[in-house]
């Protein structure tokens, strides 16, 4: 399984978003600026809009299946914790899992964030993902040139730059909050941005 990893309070380059608290405020990337700031702000932005969707929903409501699939608000807050603890813990830092990922069997139970889910409190689920993205934000912020190729390659050998990590995890938390908003607007009708 090949997923990423954790980063430091604030934007590099200024304010915006932070993530140490379950409840962040979406913020507009800048329009100008260096690469590394503009690229995390439009990742804060897609990790502040998945907490939109996710907030002011209780645990069932979190666990609300939309038709046959199994993906639940829930699940995808848990899944997008793991993937930044994974692509910047422990792709690019070169760190291995801590809890509650690093007891999990894995090769058992591939989909463990997904399924467990459902069990968690709204506000742990959102501090869980806060935590994560506040470790990202420490780790772009120690790596800081988006050149540097990350402790870890792919499967095939192959590195990623953390310009790589960076853009994945924008195209990766978009793609989910796509996910998400169909979810929360079966759940009550909430829609928009």
């Amino acid at each position: 399984m090949e997923v990423p990893g954790g980063l430091a309070a604030g934007r590099p380059g200024g304010g915006g978003p932070r993530l140490g608290s379950p409840a962040m405020e979406r913020t507009d990337p800048d329009t100008t600026g260096d690469e590394l700031t503009l690229l995390s702000q439009f990742l804060d932005y897609h990790r502040a809009t998945l907490v939109q969707k996710a907030s002011g929903l209780d645990r069932e409501q979190l666990g609300t299946r939309l038709g046959p699939s199994t993906l639940t608000l829930a699940g995808l807050v848990k899944h997008m914790a793991l993937v930044e603890d994974g692509w910047f813990g422990r792709v690019l830092l070169g760190r291995e899992y801590s809890e509650p990922w690093d007891s999990v069997d894995w090769d058992a139970d591939p989909d463990w964030e997904f399924r467990t889910a459902v069990d968690d409190e709204p506000e742990d689920l959102l501090r869980l993902y806060a935590d994560a993205c506040e470790r990202s934000r420490a780790a772009t912020t120690e790596i800081g040139d988006l050149d540097r190729v990350a402790a870890r390659p792919s499967r095939r050998g192959e590195p990623f730059s953390l310009r790589w990590i960076m853009l994945h995890m924008i195209e990766e938390t978009a793609r989910h909050n796509g996910h998400a908003d169909l979810i929360r607007e079966n759940i009550d009708g909430a829609i928009g941005e």
